[in-house]
């Protein structure tokens, strides 16, 4: 079973973003959800959107141990979601990759579950010699699967994960206790910063994690790397769907040839 709260509702929201259990996401998150960027925050987008929580969704059952049964609830909120008027469905965690498939047969309308959807075309765009850094949560993970669903090439890419930082694990040892922001900015950067070291060829960075979008500006200017998230993926396809969107000073206007960033 899934919920919608009035306060989650935006008017003439034409994408929908299925979301994690209200009350299941640790306290560190909940801190880095208020932050303009993160995908559970309304501020993000300059156009509206819808936000779906799907009972039982969270670390454990998208991360840690993918549940069948919540894969099944996720799909039947989608469903809600298009039956209400949404024209285009994404999702709050990057590790949704792996319903990708079942929710594009099941859905009938664009589904963009994850960022990590942008790395085959980014490797395009860079050609044979550079790889992708792709930034995760928690690098292990991140599966074979995961990246095949995404239909990424392992070789194109160097991954990182924040599972070592501390004040980022910090997050989940300690779920009812708030975290350091601004730590947690520093370790982002440092990990991009170290992954170059390792892989100086990596020619751009692919944020698989929705709560680092607000970052990455940050590391944009650190490592001198274009960066692409979950903002430049809903912005790309919310563009090309050619929504119009009533401008507050009249008229309308097509979004899509702003600014998305965070």
């Amino acid at each position: 079973m899934s919920n919608l709260a009035p306060s989650e509702l935006r008017p003439l929201a034409h994408i929908g973003v299925l979301c994690w259990e209200a009350g299941k996401v640790p306290r560190g998150l909940v801190q880095l959800e208020a932050l303009r960027g993160n995908s559970t925050n309304p501020l993000t987008y300059p156009f509206p959107v819808a936000f779906r929580r799907v009972e039982g969704a969270c670390w454990d059952t998208i991360l840690e141990h993918p549940d069948p049964e919540v894969h099944r609830r996720m799909v039947e909120a989608g469903r809600e979601l298009v039956a209400s008027g949404i024209r285009g469905v994404t999702t709050s965690c990057g590790f949704n990759i792996l319903l990708q498939q079942r929710l594009a047969e099941a859905l009938g309308v664009p589904v963009f579950t994850s960022s990590l959807l942008q790395v085959p075309w980014v490797a395009r765009l860079l050609g044979p010699r550079a790889r992708i850094g792709v930034l995760t949560a928690k690098e292990d993970a991140l599966t074979e699967e995961h990246l095949r669903c995404a239909g990424i090439d392992p070789a194109s890419t160097h991954i990182r994960g924040l599972d070592a930082c501390p004040q980022w694990s910090r997050i989940f040892r300690f779920p009812e206790e708030p975290v350091d922001l601004e730590a947690i900015r520093k370790e982002v950067v440092n990990t991009a910063l170290d992954a170059l070291k390792t892989a100086p060829d990596i020619g751009a960075f692919v944020l698989e994690c929705t709560d680092l979008p607000p970052f990455a500006e940050a590391i944009r200017r650190a490592t001198g790397r274009p960066v692409f998230d979950f903002v430049t993926l809903v912005g790309w396809v919310h563009s090309a769907l050619g929504i119009q969107t009533p401008d507050p000073v009249g008229g309308t206007r097509t979004f899509g040839h702003g600014r998305h960033g965070s």
